[in-house]
């Protein structure tokens, strides 16, 4: 599995409605916002299994990205959390993680995983993370999405397990 993590002063994600021919209607749904934490879109592999969602969701709460009172960055949403600090993620399914641009100009995504596998690998990471203590938002998988984030930093990070 894939995450690419970008700590976020604050970051949202809402599904535009498509109609049948796949334009957009113009009516969009806020489904997942946070405030100071982190913005992860998340992509799985063909091979991936819950084995591996439970390691990138277990990264993903240790990673030590947020500054101490040193300013260094040495604090992971574990630690905030403990400090009784929020520890908020936004998880947003991301199939072009996979997308592989080594030949040609179109990426080819056979590695990413068909959507009966990757969905519930996207939500065993979210519910992982919730289980640990994080407060989740999430978008909404097979839909057209718009994220929108402040990354703090800039931080941003490729995870891969």
């Amino acid at each position: 599995m894939r995450g690419l993590v970008q700590r976020v002063e604050q970051a949202s994600v809402v599904v535009r409605a498509v109609d049948a021919d796949g334009r957009p209607t113009g009516q969009e749904e806020l489904t997942g916002q946070v405030g100071h934490g982190l913005c992860v879109l998340v992509g799985a592999g063909r091979d991936d299994d819950l084995a591996a969602a439970h390691r990138l969701a277990d990264k993903l709460w240790r990673l030590r990205v947020f500054a101490d009172d040193a300013g260094a960055m040495n604090l992971s949403l574990a630690d905030r959390h403990e400090a009784g600090a929020p520890a908020e993620v936004l998880v947003v399914s991301q199939f072009t993680l996979y997308g592989d641009t080594r030949k040609g100009r179109r990426p080819s995504f056979v590695d990413a995983a068909p959507p009966d596998l990757a969905e519930p690998l996207v939500e065993a990471v979210v519910a992982r993370l919730r289980e640990l203590g994080a407060t989740v938002a999430t978008g909404r998988f097979r839909t057209d999405m718009a994220v929108s984030l402040v990354n703090d930093g800039p931080v941003t990070l490729l995870l891969e397990v």
